[in-house]
């Protein structure tokens, strides 16, 4: 009677290893879901990311000035800051493209932003010391050279952060990624905005230029800078371990992909064709910005220098042009602080409103502080005006790339982070050419309507974001 029984149990056991193969099958089919990260490992993840801000914060804050030191002219400023973006648009499609397609025993992403780190700490310890080049070429011009690698390594180094992030968090923690991703760099460009002032009026070290050359305060900031670019992306590279691409395709067997047993160069041009159309709707929003922020950039020291210490065009070289160029540091850090902490209130903002009315508000705070300016004489004032200008940057950092990202085909991930970036570099050209002739040749080399010009953009990027399609599955973003 038992011998029924269990044929029976058997017969019983063999169903339900049928239905646990058929629930494995869907499963397969549907794709694996990744895993969740906890708060301290994102911030591992993209620690990385504090000392790229780092570097690219002593660059913004400081580059001009080192420039005009080595004698640029104003309507010189904004061509020699052209090797950025178009370092940046070569740069960026070529890296994601090969971060795609490319596996080595640090991974995919990993190998890209090392090289890029240790390459953008070379420069950062060459740029101020141009002049002793000078032998060779002028000095600006060897500081412009030494601009351009420095930005081309940072390059390097952020595109496959961004990639990192949308390779390994699940899309319902995309916004929560590069929130605390936005934090970081707020981290970092605080600090290294702020380091040239704090060497020079905490510490003592001179902040004045001897025989045409820069200050010490600067110089040392610059060498610490590379220093902490190096340690923090040795954090990431030996604290993160990248999925391989066969768990990528079990995460993501349910979405249709190409694969491509050899990847070819012209590809890039096939997916530019081929880009969703969230992104080129973002592509427009990210025009305005970048042309607004690029203004800002190469022009906030010489604004601040002659429309709120009454310095003169010519008046570069003085202690109190100086202090205006460390005075920006600090009202850079004040407003990267701003974005460091903003940052982490985006995903409840966007929670509650949208990620583009939550993007479009932030734009429009930015334009306020930038027109602010005009009305100030007193350099104090300027820290209220970067606020706004603080929330605007932490959104540029955040949510453009937190409503792309789940729009993207998953094994394109690189390359289209990469293009992406082609439409933050091509209004940053445009800029470069022209910027500094209009406000020479326009506006008499007064640096302030510069600014008035980069507030106007801000305010036509909130009005682009609205239109913007957001394809995100979860409209709520997960909470810290």
């Amino acid at each position: 009677m038992k011998k029924p029984q269990n044929t029976e149990h058997g017969t019983q056991n063999a169903e339900h290893g049928t239905q646990n193969t058929e629930r494995e099958t869907r499963n397969t089919e549907r794709g694996m879901r990744k895993p969740h990260f906890n708060v301290l490992q994102i911030l591992s993840l993209s620690m990385g990311f504090l000392g790229i801000q780092f570097g690219y914060a002593l660059q913004n804050a400081n580059a001009s000035r080192i420039l005009q030191s080595f004698g640029a002219d104003i309507e010189q400023l904004s061509w020699f800051w052209l090797a950025a973006p178009i370092t940046g648009m070569i740069i960026q499609p070529i890296i994601g493209h090969y971060s795609d397609h490319t596996w080595t025993k640090l991974g995919r992403r990993r190998p890209f932003f090392l090289a890029g780190a240790i390459m953008a700490a070379i420069a950062l310890i060459l740029m101020p010391n141009a002049g002793v080049f000078a032998g060779v070429l002028p000095a600006m011009f060897i500081g412009a050279g030494f601009l351009m690698i420095m930005d081309a390594s940072f390059n390097v180094a952020m595109e496959p952060f961004r990639a990192l992030v949308a390779d390994m968090l699940p899309a319902d923690q995309s916004t929560l990624g590069f929130s605390i991703q936005t934090s970081l760099i707020g981290v970092g460009a605080v600090i290294g905005s702020w380091l040239p002032y704090a060497l020079g009026n905490w510490l003592g070290i001179s902040k004045v230029a001897t025989n045409g050359g820069i200050p010490d305060n600067v110089v040392f900031s610059f060498y610490i800078g590379a220093a902490v670019m190096i340690v923090t992306i040795l954090w990431t590279v030996i604290s993160t371990k990248e999925y391989s691409p066969e768990e990528l395709e079990r995460f993501n067997a349910g979405e249709k992909h190409i694969v491509e047993e050899k990847s070819k160069f012209s590809d890039i041009f096939r997916d530019i064709a081929a880009m969703p159309k969230t992104m080129k709707q973002l592509g427009l929003v990210q025009f305005f910005s970048w042309i607004a922020l690029f203004g800002m950039w190469v022009f906030t020291t010489p604004a601040v220098a002659q429309h709120v210490y009454g310095l003169s065009v010519a008046d570069t070289k003085s202690l109190h042009y100086q202090d205006a160029g460390n005075w920006v540091g600090i009202i850079f850090g004040v407003y990267n602080g701003v974005a460091m902490i903003y940052a982490l209130l985006l995903p409840g903002i966007a929670h509650k409103i949208g990620r583009k009315r939550t993007h479009s508000i932030s734009l429009l705070a930015g334009a306020a502080g930038l027109l602010s300016i005009y009305f100030i004489t007193n350099p104090t004032t300027l820290i209220y005006s970067m606020i706004g200008v603080g929330m605007a940057w932490g959104s540029i950092l955040s949510m453009p790339y937190a409503i792309l990202a789940p729009a993207l085909p998953v094994r394109k991930m690189g390359i289209y982070m990469g293009i992406f970036n082609i439409f933050i570099t091509i209004p940053q050209i445009i800029n470069g050419i022209f910027g500094g002739m209009i406000v020479k040749r326009l506006f008499d080399s007064q640096a302030i309507f510069a600014l008035i010009m980069s507030g106007c953009f801000l305010i036509i990027a909130a009005i682009c974001v609205l239109w913007v399609e957001d394809k995100v599955h979860d409209e709520k973003p997960e909470l810290i």
